[in-house]
């Protein structure tokens, strides 16, 4: 089997194995982006050409649902415009034109996949082009225009030979005959644009109900619901983060776990795992079992610390509150660390008695069973409990 070590942004992970194999718990044929998905066509085609360069056959396994929408260069324009416009308080957006794609949808006046096929796709494009120009036209970003929209035209008629499909009804019908479904997240719960650090957040929503208004599937579909959280905390942009590191800690922990921005390169602030805010993204995505990613992160470390509560003007609390902001303190509780490489170890039962112990305090803390491990980056260091 091939192990890609290839970093992908847009392309669903389960689809980099040519065998289309992900993790150990599903196996699926075909995969595509859904109607959350916003479509960069310039990163998706480049990936996609590495992706084939691999042998991969992506044209027959990727399909892109109707519904999607694209992300305009201007959008691109205008998300660097707004994030200019706020000076010190920027919020930190990765300036890919996220957020004013959004903000055409909710007008009403996006653009989808669905319409590129059609004859007044061009007039269309045109008409919401010029809206963006008067938006910009008293900065000096439309420069740059010219050369990304003959990237955005180009790519446009490349993403023309894949299939386009009506998300919806492929997936309920793949759901009715039987067949596994595998929803894949792309950001953190916290990043939510309802209930998430908001407005430090992105334009959608990023936890399970996203998955229904996103894929058309109903919610008593979802069977099971698996979290992703590692071994210490991180955050990438701006906004509160009551368990961040601002010493050396942080800053080797941030070496030992590559902690860099997968969009931006940006370096990703750093802290040790944080129950309050776990313990909120598990309630509300409903997750049924959890995977600790990066124990290893934490091989060199004699003790480890946990945030167990806030300090909220000057009360003690357990919960993650509308009012996180700067002023939130966090308590720590200390624990034991396991000072030793685990990157070897094959099994539950090779791991050290301070590792399980961790494990072991927080699914007590956090009620929820911890069923994957990793050790390590690779798929053979991913322990299954």
């Amino acid at each position: 089997m091939t192990h890609l070590k290839n970093l992908y942004e847009k392309i669903p992970s389960y689809l980099k194995n040519k065998y289309v194999i992900i993790i150990t718990l599903f196996i699926i044929w075909t995969v595509f982006f859904d109607n959350y998905n916003l479509i960069r066509q310039s990163k998706i085609k480049k990936e996609i050409k590495q992706l084939e360069e691999l042998n991969v056959d992506v044209q027959s396994k990727l399909l892109i649902s109707k519904k999607a929408h694209l992300i305009l260069p201007t959008h691109k324009l205008l998300d660097q415009a707004s994030e200019i416009s706020k000076g010190k308080h920027k919020i930190g957006s990765t300036l890919k034109g996220i957020g004013p794609t959004y903000m055409d949808k909710t007008g009403r006046n996006g653009l989808r996949i669905g319409d590129i096929n059609i004859p007044s796709f061009n007039e269309k494009y045109q008409k919401l082009k010029e809206k963006h120009i008067n938006l910009l036209k008293n900065t000096n970003l439309l420069k740059d225009l010219g050369s990304i929209e003959n990237e955005f035209l180009d790519s446009i008629k490349y993403l023309k030979k894949f299939e386009h499909i009506d998300s919806e009804h492929f997936l309920n019908n793949a759901s009715k005959n039987g067949k596994n479904i595998l929803a894949e997240g792309a950001q953190g719960s916290l990043l939510d644009i309802d209930f998430g650090t908001y407005p430090f957040v992105t334009s959608s929503n990023t936890i399970t109900a996203g998955t229904c208004t996103g894929l058309g599937i109903a919610p008593n579909k979802i069977k099971k619901v698996v979290g992703i959280f590692k071994a210490y905390c991180t955050r990438v942009g701006s906004g509160p983060f009551p368990s961040e590191l601002y010493n050396e800690v942080g800053e080797e922990i941030r070496k030992l776990g590559h902690e860099f921005g997968a969009t931006t390169g940006r370096e990703r602030r750093c802290g040790w795992i944080d129950l309050p805010a776990l313990k909120y993204a598990i309630m509300i995505n409903g997750v049924t079992e959890l995977s600790m990613m990066k124990a290893d992160v934490l091989d060199s470390f004699e003790e480890i610390f946990v945030c167990t509560h806030y300090l909220q003007q000057g009360e003690q609390i357990d919960y993650f509150p509308f009012e996180l902001n700067e002023n939130t303190k966090p308590v720590f509780k200390k624990v034991s660390g396991w000072n030793k490489d685990i990157t070897k170890c094959k099994k539950e039962e090779d791991f050290p008695k301070e590792l399980s112990s961790y494990i072991a305090y927080l699914e007590k803390e956090l009620e929820v069973p911890i069923s994957i491990v990793s050790v390590g980056p690779n798929r053979t260091e991913t322990i299954i409990r």
